[in-house]
């Protein structure tokens, strides 16, 4: 999640990385296939965000390709394991994810690696934005007056998560803490399955992606009471950010590019260079906002790495506090 940073810094940032001349002056790469390894399943955003990006890929090398291959399963931990286990030599890349690549350990005590510590980070692609769902039964409009009936009625209300630990758990969970409320947490398998029980009256409340709710808002279905980020989204220019409540609240969905602990910072350059080109693409931009309501974030491989510091550090005391484990 990347707070207070605008979109003309962004591209500014991107278009730094973007200039062909750094590139060419490199050493090649890559000169074979690249394996991207996406951590859930094929159709999810995750994976049609890895697919507009592999597109893009051969364009920017040469005629190089970005191989995506799937590997779904354990909140993407499997995949994280996985990767870990490979040579930082550039051949296999990963699309991060906060559970698989920031706070897996947290959710997973078991979990056979160290996040923080398993991978170097290359580039942060994309930040999804969230909203706060209602169900139409509920009376409450904006972030104000749901806290308030939640005052009134302590344990009332439920929300739907996409599985326990899931972004939009997490994003509830600070919601809750921040706001000084209690709800009941229902956890279902998939950002769909959330959805679909919010409209059907399951739960009075999620926090799913803006692509995941706005086609059920749309349809009146569901109705939006805030979105998570500072400034809002043009997909939902009538819903206020819940910072307007809740001074500083900021929550996103985060994904980006990182390969094994130990790359070599040459290489790590790089491939940031290639993957921040195909980021500044306007037709890339075009089609992760369309199909994601996402936005580029771009920037060095250090910006992401402190990125990624900075959720392991936000979100490790909400998962404790709460009690939260994955599964």
């Amino acid at each position: 999640m990347s707070f207070g940073i605008s979109r003309r810094h962004v591209l500014a940032g991107i278009g730094v990385l973007a200039a062909p001349g750094i590139l060419r002056a490199q050493s090649a790469w890559p000169d074979r296939p690249i394996r991207l390894i996406v951590p859930f399943g094929a159709g999810g955003a995750i994976d049609t965000l890895s697919r507009t990006v592999a597109a893009k890929f051969s364009e920017v090398t040469g005629g190089q390709t970005l191989v995506v291959e799937n590997r779904p399963g354990a909140g993407g931990t499997i995949a994280g394991a996985a990767v870990a286990r490979e040579k930082p030599d550039g051949l296999t890349l990963m699309m991060a994810d906060i559970g698989a690549n920031a706070i897996g350990k947290e959710l997973i005590p078991s979990l056979s690696y160290d996040p923080p510590t398993a991978f170097t980070p290359i580039i942060h692609l994309v930040n999804l934005p969230a909203v706060l769902m209602a169900h139409p039964s509920v009376t409450a409009t904006t972030v104000q007056q749901v806290i308030d009936q939640a005052k009134a009625r302590p344990d009332g209300f439920t929300y739907s998560s996409a599985g326990n630990g899931n972004g939009s758990h997490l994003f509830m969970a600070l919601f809750l803490k921040e706001a000084g409320i209690r709800m009941v947490h229902v956890p279902y398998r998939s950002g769909a399955e959330m959805v679909t029980a919010l409209i059907r009256g399951d739960a009075q409340f999620g926090f799913p992606t803006v692509s995941s709710g706005i086609g059920q808002i749309r349809q009146g279905n569901a109705k939006a009471i805030a979105v998570g980020n500072a400034s809002g989204t043009p997909l939902l220019p009538d819903a206020p950010a819940v910072s307007t409540v809740l001074p500083g609240f900021e929550v996103a969905v985060w994904h980006g590019i990182v390969a094994p602990a130990g790359m070599d910072p040459g290489l790590v350059r790089q491939i940031n260079q290639v993957f921040g080109r195909i980021a500044a693409m306007p037709d890339v931009q075009q089609r992760i906002f369309e199909t994601q309501a996402g936005s580029v974030v771009g920037g060095s491989p250090e910006d992401f790495a402190a990125h990624i510091a900075r959720e392991v550090a936000r979100w490790t005391p909400i998962i404790r506090e709460g009690g939260i484990t994955s599964g």
